[in-house]
């Protein structure tokens, strides 16, 4: 009975952990139109990037462990976002970029992927 309920939740654990992934994406895409609208140097701007970059350091840090299981292609794709992500934000950060379509565009496909 035990080892029939461990199973149960070793089995749904990568669903519920893509789900919660896919929850931080959402709220990430909510709070960038939220800054989309009102600007990036607004507070909503400030808040929204602050949370975008917690969350691709995050991923860009269970990524590159050794557990982790996805695969090596995946994996090295992820990183590759992840990097251009980070540089966009930094971007961002220092008034040389305002438009964040393309920030959006990028995190909707993950978070889609996600599904």
């Amino acid at each position: 009975m035990y080892e029939f309920a461990y199973n149960e939740v070793v089995e749904e654990s990568p669903r519920l952990m893509r789900e919660r992934e896919r929850q931080a994406f959402d709220k990430v895409l909510e709070l960038l139109e939220a800054a989309r609208e009102h600007g990036v140097g607004s507070r909503e701007g400030i808040e929204a990037i602050y949370y975008l970059r917690k969350l691709w350091w995050i991923l860009l840090q269970d990524v590159q462990l050794p557990q982790n299981e996805l695969p090596p292609e995946l994996r090295a794709g992820l990183i590759s976002i992840g990097r251009w992500m980070i540089r966009e934000i930094d971007r961002i950060d220092q008034g040389k970029a305002e438009d964040l379509s393309r920030v959006i565009e990028i995190n909707e496909i993950i978070r889609d992927g996600l599904a």
